[in-house]
């Protein structure tokens, strides 16, 4: 996977990022919490390292499946 800096010093991500707010109910309808974990297993083991997300995505769930 490529990488990119952000910025001029700051660190080295992969140029192709994961956007979280699919992972939590909303929007897109319901969801699996194991099924959202194999989702992040399996961008992880493809080198991604940037993975977008923001507390109003599920009000902190989306951060709990990533920190598990």
């Amino acid at each position: 996977m490529k990488q990119r800096t952000l910025g001029t010093a700051g660190p080295a991500v992969s140029a192709v990022g994961f956007g979280a707010m699919v992972l939590s109910p909303g929007i897109y309808g319901t969801v699996d919490d194991t099924d959202s974990i194999r989702t992040l297993h399996a961008v992880i083991e493809r080198g991604v390292t940037l993975i977008d997300t923001a507390r109003l995505y599920g009000d902190g769930h989306n951060e709990a499946l990533i920190g598990r």
